[in-house]
């Protein structure tokens, strides 16, 4: 039976049931349906509409369901399109005429707006932990890194080096603009949409402030098409969700690169690695592989829903079931990379010997003789064309620039030290910079954040 059996007579056709049943994936609501039927029942006894006895039957109905939910005793039949109306349906099985009062002043329109927003706070306060983790793991292992160094690149080419901790470092500054996103999302979703009803509220004197105040919401809707026709707060979760892959996949990219032969600056642990089915001598980075290829499928259930949201007309439109199997498959995926990236991150070997030898070569100190040519009065454009061309001298005659810098009439011995192995990056001293000392600074400043973050996780996940 149909929600809406008194207008249309019989049942839907196989062929609309098929496309219009949720159940095989809303089930993942079923907790915060039934927190949000037991706020609604009491917003119902307070309004007059239902009696205290009714109400306390009510509530023993949804507790046996929410118990046979959570022990997987409960029976789904034909008839339940989704998770919504299988707990109605269990409820008037078990509570009888009274149970059918528990729709009363509500609709599945507010209703399942309730749901997914109880449901999205809570599991991008998760993904925020999850995060939080990857980022202490990065913490550690910059702090471990201690004097080790490798190149910087821009365009894929060697430019500077940098200390290991500042690139690892790196990757958690960029986190936590993920972690301040998302807790900016969830406090703007604290709304709740419960009292709109299918689109202009009720003309029963139901509670929209108790019934928020009761599930834990900030406050209430304002305006009940807005309500429920609302998906920001989807939208916008699977843009951070995006971005945050984004980040994610930019570490797996470099991960691939560095445990690769060619690089040689990481040696992955065998338990966060996979072999060939063919190739026997293969280990292969597919964690951080996985990690890039999935921000893709990020990018495509953000891309995919605003698709969705750009023409619809006010208030409820039925194209917004598809609202929630790309957020429920952003949200675990983006779960099951961070935490994989974290264990490949925590448990892989710098190659230091490897990755100091690839940041000494020469050209790595190039900048720093055409800064002590400046800080000796000559302009910078000019100095950057006398190191240049002794660059390029150097590689036309292949004879070494430190013997070419070291006959310049403006150089001589005080430049050749700069070109010795590990002053480069020791000599970048200004603040958030990549050397050794400013670094010490910049990991008090990431612990710091971390603290911070802990707090604001902990705040959105109480």
């Amino acid at each position: 039976m149909t929600l809406w059996h008194g207008r249309l007579q019989g049942g839907m056709a196989k062929e609309v049931a098929d496309l219009s049943v949720s159940l095989h994936y809303d089930q993942v609501l079923a907790p915060d349906d039934v927190a949000g039927s037991h706020a609604h029942v009491d917003g119902l006894v307070r309004g007059g509409i239902l009696t205290s006895d009714e109400g306390t039957v009510l509530h023993g109905a949804l507790h046996q369901v929410a118990s046979e939910l959570s022990g997987g005793t409960f029976v789904f039949v034909d008839d339940d399109e989704d998770i919504h109306t299988a707990v109605e349906r269990r409820v008037i099985e078990i509570a009888g005429d009274t149970g059918a009062k528990l729709h009363t002043g509500r609709s599945r329109n507010d209703q399942v707006a309730t749901d997914l927003r109880l449901w999205t706070k809570r599991s991008l306060g998760v993904v925020a932990a999850d995060i939080l983790a990857l980022q202490r793991v990065l913490l550690v292992r910059a702090v471990a890194a201690g004097s080790a160094y490798l190149p910087g690149y821009t365009h894929l080419q060697r430019a500077q080096p940098v200390m290991l901790g500042h690139h690892l470092a790196a990757h958690a500054w960029a986190l936590g603009r993920d972690v301040d996103r998302i807790v900016a999302s969830i406090h703007r979703m604290d709304i709740s949409p419960l009292g709109a009803g299918a689109l202009a509220g009720s003309s029963l004197p139901l509670d929209p402030d108790g019934t928020a105040a009761a599930l834990g919401f900030a406050g209430r809707f304002e305006n009940s098409l807005d309500a429920v026709s609302d998906r920001d707060f989807v939208a916008e979760a699977l843009f951070d969700i995006a971005l945050l892959g984004v980040h994610l996949s930019r570490i797996g990219e470099e991960i691939v690169l560095w445990s690769s032969e060619e690089f040689g600056f990481c040696t992955l642990d065998d338990a966060f690695s996979t072999g060939s089915s063919m190739l026997p001598q293969k280990k292969n980075a597919d964690v951080a592989e996985l990690a890039r290829g999935k921000a893709g499928r990020f990018i495509g259930n953000l891309t995919g829903l605003l698709a969705t949201l750009k023409g619809l007309p006010l208030a409820y439109n039925r194209d917004l079931q598809e609202d929630k199997e790309p957020l429920f498959d952003s949200v675990e995926q983006v779960s099951l990379v961070l935490r994989a990236v974290a264990g490949m991150i925590e448990t892989a070997t710098w190659n230091v010997e490897r990755m100091q030898a690839a940041a000494d070569t020469q050209g790595s100190a190039a900048i720093d003789v055409a800064e002590m040519l400046v800080e000796r009065g000559t302009p910078f454009r000019q100095a950057h064309a006398i190191v240049g061309g002794l660059v390029a001298d150097s590689i036309a005659t292949d004879r070494s620039l430190e013997s070419l810098v070291a006959e310049h009439p403006l150089l001589g011995a005080d430049a050749v030290r700069l070109l010795q192995p590990g002053v480069a990056v020791s000599n970048r001293t200004t603040p958030g910079g990549a050397g050794p000392g400013v670094l010490v600074v910049q990991l008090e400043r990431l612990g710091a954040l971390l603290e911070a973050e802990t707090v604001l996780i902990a705040g959105v996940n109480s």
